[in-house]
C-alpha cells in the first residue's frame, strides 16, 4: 500500500511490454484527440498508412458509408400495411445492416483523424438532402400502388 491507501498499480503483462519491461516501440500509437493528416489507422491496422492515395480512398468509403446509411434509414423496402414472415425478415436484415453501418462508421471516427470526421458528417448531410429533405421530391408519403407494381417493395 502506498500512503494514500491505495494499492500499488501492476506493472503491464509481459504480452504488452515485450517480455523486456518497457513499452514495445513497434506499438502503434492511437491517437485520443482530434488530428490533422494522413497518417494514423482507420478501422484496419496499417489502413491507409502512409499512402494520400489510401487515405484519400478512406475518406471516399467513410462518405459514401454515411449516405448508404441516410439511404437505408429513410428507404422503406416493405410496404408499411404488409406484414408476414417474409417483409419481418426483411425488415429485421435492413434493419441489422443499418445498424452495422452506423457502427462501422463509429468505429471509423474512434480513429480521431480530423478529415474521417468531415467526410462523415458531410456524407450524412449529402445522404439526408438527397434522401430526407424533400429537396428532391415527395419523401414522407409512400409510392402509389399503381397496376403492375411490385406490392411488397415500397421504394424510397
Amino acid at each position: 500500500m502506498d500512503m494514500h491507501g491505495m494499492t500499488d498499480m501492476a506493472p503491464p503483462p509481459a504480452a504488452m511490454t515485450g517480455g523486456h519491461g518497457m513499452m514495445n516501440k513497434k506499438m502503434m500509437m492511437m491517437h485520443m484527440t482530434f488530428f490533422w493528416g494522413k497518417d494514423g489507422s482507420i478501422l484496419f491496422t496499417g489502413w491507409p498508412g502512409t499512402s494520400t492515395g489510401m487515405y484519400a480512398l478512406a475518406l471516399v468509403l467513410t462518405f459514401s458509408l454515411a449516405i448508404l446509411m441516410e439511404f437505408l434509414s429513410r428507404c422503406r423496402l416493405v410496404r408499411e400495411e404488409r406484414s408476414g414472415v417474409a417483409v419481418g425478415l426483411v425488415r429485421t436484415v435492413a434493419h441489422a445492416v443499418r445498424v452495422g453501418l452506423a457502427y462501422l462508421i463509429m468505429l471509423a471516427l474512434m480513429s480521431f483523424n480530423g478529415g474521417v470526421f468531415l467526410a462523415a458528417v458531410v456524407g450524412h448531410a449529402v445522404g439526408f438532402l438527397i434522401f430526407g429533405s424533400g429537396v428532391l421530391g415527395k419523401v414522407d408519403s409512400p409510392p402509389s400502388n399503381a397496376k403492375g407494381a411490385d406490392p411488397i417493395a415500397a421504394g424510397c
